[in-house]
C-alpha cells in the first residue's frame, strides 16, 4: 500500500544514506504540505514525497552532496523532480527559510536548475527541482554513470544511446564531450548562470560551492547550475565544511584566519576551476600532478600557462576538434579567474565577455 491511500501513517520517519541519517519529526505524512510553485492548486503532502521517492529508499538515491541527499522521483501529475534533502540544521524559523525559498523559486534563467517547490517537515527543510535527465558535468566528464558519485572510479565503459525523442538518456564523454564545442558551450553557459546571480539579482546570490557536481546538462543538453541560494536557508547553522568549500575548489582565502564572508570573486575561484577541468578532462585533486608540491589541478595548470606551455594541458580527447589557440585563450581566462587575490580576479560578466571572443563558429 502506498503512503498516499494509508492515509494514518504517523512519523517521526527517520532515514539513513551511506554518510548521514536523517529525521523528518512530523506527526502524519498527510498532513505536511508541498509547495509546488507553478502549480499552486496540486494538493501534494510529504506522503507523496514518501511514495515518490519509495520512502526515501537508496534505490531512488541520485547523489549525496555537502548540503544533503538527492533522490529522484514522480510526483503526482507525472512531475520528474530531483528532491534535495538539507540534512545540516538551519537556524531559520519556518517562516524565514520557506520566504527564502519562495525568493530562490522566483529566480530563472536559461543555465539555472530551476526550484519547482519546497517542503518544511519538522525542522528538516527539502528543496524540489526540475529533474536534469542528462546528469551533472563531473558524472559525464569522468566516466561515471548517471547517479554514481566519482567517489567511484572503477567504471571502465559507457555508452550513450538516445530514445525515440532524441533525448540522450545515458551519456558518457567518449561520446558527448569529446568536442571543444560543446566543452565551451558548458563553460559559457555555467559563466552566464553565475553572471546572472552576481549581476542580475538584487541583492547578489553567492553561490559558494560552485563544482562540476553543481553543473548539470537538462533534456536539451544546456547547461544549468544548482545549488544556488541554498547556503541562505541554513541561516547561520552552515556547517565550517560546507562554508569552506569543496576540495580542490576552495579559494585561498578560504583558509585565511581572518576570512569572514564570501564574495562574488571567490565563486569565480571555483569557476575558473571547472574551466581547467573542462578543458583538460582532469579532476581538481587525485589526478597525476607528480610536478605540483600541492598535487593540485590549478597549482599545475596555471604553472603550465606561466611556462607559456598551455598546450599540454589540453585534454587529447579533444585536440583536434577545435583551434588550439582558442583552448589554450581558455587556459589563460582560468589562470585570471584562479588568482591568489580575489582582486586581480575578473568579474563574471567579464568571462562571459571573454569566452564569447573565442565562441567556436558553427
Amino acid at each position: 500500500m502506498s503512503y498516499k491511500e494509508e492515509q494514518n501513517i504517523s512519523g517521526p520517519f527517520s532515514f539513513q544514506t551511506d554518510s548521514t541519517t536523517w529525521v523528518a519529526d512530523v506527526k502524519q505524512a498527510n498532513s505536511v504540505g508541498v509547495v509546488i510553485f507553478e502549480k499552486p492548486l496540486l494538493n501534494i503532502t510529504f506522503a507523496d514525497l514518501l511514495a515518490a521517492t519509495s520512502n526515501f529508499d537508496r534505490g531512488t538515491l541520485l547523489a549525496e552532496g555537502k548540503f544533503g541527499p538527492v533522490y529522484s522521483g514522480f510526483l503526482p501529475g507525472g512531475i520528474h523532480v530531483a528532491v534535495k534533502v538539507l540534512v545540516h540544521g538551519s537556524t531559520l524559523t519556518e517562516q524565514e527559510a520557506a520566504r527564502e525559498l519562495e525568493y530562490l523559486g522566483r529566480i530563472k534563467h536559461p543555465n539555472l536548475v530551476p526550484l519547482t517547490g519546497y517542503c518544511l517537515a519538522g525542522d528538516q527543510r527539502i528543496a524540489i527541482y526540475d529533474y536534469m535527465e542528462n546528469g551533472n558535468l563531473q558524472n559525464l566528464l569522468h566516466d561515471l554513470p548517471l547517479g554514481v558519485q566519482a567517489t567511484t572510479d572503477d567504471w571502465t565503459t559507457e555508452t550513450w544511446e538516445k530514445d525515440d525523442n532524441n533525448g540522450i538518456q545515458n551519456v558518457g564523454s567518449e561520446g558527448l564531450l569529446t568536442t571543444w564545442a560543446f566543452r565551451h558551450k558548458i563553460a559559457l553557459g555555467t559563466a552566464r548562470a553565475l553572471a546572472f546571480l552576481h549581476h542580475g539579482c538584487s541583492p547578489p546570490i553567492i553561490h559558494r560551492d560552485v563544482k562540476a557536481s553543481s553543473v548539470y546538462l537538462d533534456y536539451n543538453l544546456e547547461p544549468r547550475l544548482s545549488d544556488f541560494g541554498l547556503a541562505k536557508v541554513f541561516g547561520n547553522g552552515l556547517d565550517e565544511e560546507i562554508a569552506r568549500g569543496s576540495p580542490g575548489y576552495s579559494p585561498p582565502e578560504f583558509s585565511d584566519p581572518g576570512y569572514d564572508i564570501p564574495t562574488p570573486k571567490s565563486d569565480v575561484y571555483c569557476y575558473g576551476v571547472i574551466l581547467f577541468e573542462l578543458i583538460s578532462g582532469k579532476k581538481p585533486v587525485e589526478d597525476d600532478y607528480h610536478e605540483e608540491r600541492d598535487g593540485s589541478l590549478v597549482s599545475w595548470v596555471r604553472g603550465l600557462v606561466r611556462k607559456n606551455q598551455s598546450l599540454r594541458a589540453i585534454d587529447p580527447k579533444i585536440r583536434g576538434t577545435g583551434l588550439d589557440r582558442d583552448m589554450a585563450e581558455a587556459l589563460k581566462i582560468g589562470y585570471l579567474c584562479t588568482a591568489d587575490l580575489p582582486s586581480k580576479r575578473p568579474s563574471m560578466q567579464q568571462v562571459v565577455g571573454l569566452l564569447k571572443d573565442i565562441e567556436p563558429r558553427s
